[in-house]
């Protein structure tokens, strides 16, 4: 193990410059950690805006800059017991490292079921924390160092600095809304980054006198400009029809390789994006069964050429009032596809042809942090919000509903009646 590694600087389109200590370069020259260069942040998002080809490379850079940025700003303002910096020298590689276990295409694969996926990317880094070299970078942090990083990566564990890498302030969400936006070439994802970072500090609870990051009273304007960015940048950039059509074709591909034996659903852990679908590619084509022939005819060069499936129907919450989605059409259920291959097959479809898409965020607005009043008391902003301070949970369910939109799509142009949607998906709010 080369223990003598010097650091590096790296320029960076969002952050400027990025400074690497000796330990990071070590990390991020894993193959582990090279593999984030061909994942791609947004998924298949570029085929709708064409710049958001940035990767959860860069994006794991620039967490790991804010967080370095916001424990030099917490250090800099003193006034606190020694113990709440406990662990605090793992804290940056825990959120240089906090999507090591993502699947090809990011999100995407989290929304199938689990028998066609393992578990949520947060458990699958734990297998990568296994690879020598990773375990080899993490050395001098001591042995107990990739379990402990695991756990604050999992929202685990004790360390009071945890909500950095974790939580309702973690710089990860920040991050992402800055670097989203500006590769998508939106003005949607504007976060005053700089005054929240300056408004964090160690708090103590008063309830369980423990500490935790938390937010001074001044830059709660800031944390707004937050909530209401992820909200914009959901409705706007990530809940976009034509995203979630290339969305629902990728994660058809996916789910019919594995029903079908083409892929086991470990193999899902490891690829790059692009070494995902070129096996999915090759197997299909040397294999002569009916799916295989329709991932390979039909489905991957649909999916190549940006051939997405069709709105068929789009019923905004406005269409909806008054009905009640009914929860099996969130996610991909057994119950779900069969309601989708029976509107298939009344559409002269074949099987597989028609995706119902009702995507769900319901930790969009989720607050969970501790807030220094001008006059020194410290309270728990929640759900509810603290009345004169941050009343945006009042707006959030209804923020929330407006981006939520429930859609048809199907792989060949069809029409579907309103009617019919209504009756089999949903139903009149308060029924059973």
């Amino acid at each position: 193990m080369n223990t003598t590694v010097p650091g590096k600087t790296i320029r960076d389109p969002l952050w400027n410059t990025i400074r690497l200590d000796p330990t990071a370069v070590r990390i991020v020259d894993t193959a582990e950690f090279q593999r984030l260069r061909y994942i791609r942040q947004l998924g298949l998002a570029h085929l709708v805006y064409p710049g958001a080809t940035h990767t959860r490379f860069d994006h794991a850079l620039g967490v790991y800059h804010l967080t370095t940025t916001a424990l030099r700003h917490l250090r800099e303002r003193g006034g606190v017991d020694p113990a709440a910096w406990e662990g605090e020298e793992l804290v940056p590689y825990a959120a240089l490292l906090h999507d090591i276990g993502h699947y090809p295409f990011s999100h995407a694969l989290e929304e199938l079921e689990s028998e066609h996926v393992p578990v949520h990317h947060e458990e699958v880094s734990r297998r990568f924390f296994s690879s020598p070299a990773l375990r080899d970078a993490l050395a001098t942090l001591g042995l107990t160092a990739p379990e402990r990083i695991h756990e604050l990566i999992s929202g685990q564990g004790d360390i009071p600095l945890r909500g950095l890498v974790s939580g309702s302030l973690d710089l990860d969400k920040m991050e992402y809304l800055r670097r989203d936006a500006r590769f998508c070439g939106v003005p949607y994802g504007e976060v005053d980054v700089s005054r929240l970072l300056q408004g964090l500090a160690l708090l103590r609870d008063p309830e369980t006198g423990q500490y935790e990051v938390g937010v001074h009273e001044k830059a709660i304007a800031a944390l707004e400009s937050l909530l209401f960015a992820k909200y914009q940048m959901f409705r706007n950039v990530y809940w976009h029809h034509a995203v979630r059509a290339a969305t629902a074709l990728y994660k058809r591909i996916v789910e019919e390789s594995v029903r079908s034996g083409l892929l086991q659903p470990e193999e899902l852990i490891g690829p790059t994006d692009e070494e995902l679908l070129y096996e999915i590619g090759r197997r299909s084509q040397e294999d002569d069964g009916e799916v295989a022939e329709k991932i390979a005819t039909r489905w991957l060069p649909a999916l190549r050429h940006r051939k997405l499936p069709k709105r068929a129907l789009e019923l905004t919450a406005a269409d909806l009032e008054g009905r009640q989605v009914e929860d099996w059409a969130v996610g991909d259920s057994p119950w779900k596809r069969a309601v989708e291959d029976d509107l298939a097959a009344e559409l002269g479809l074949e099987p597989g042809e028609v995706v119902i898409d009702f995507p769900a965020k319901p930790a969009m607005f989720q607050l969970d942090v501790l807030v220094e009043r001008l006059g020194g008391s410290i309270e728990r902003l929640g759900l509810e919000g603290l009345p004169g301070v941050l009343d945006l949970p009042k707006l959030a369910q209804q923020l929330y509903t407006t981006a939520r939109v429930l859609r048809v799509f199907t792989f060949e142009r069809r029409e579907v009646p309103v009617e019919l949607v209504l009756d089999r998906i949903t139903r009149p709010v308060g029924s059973v």
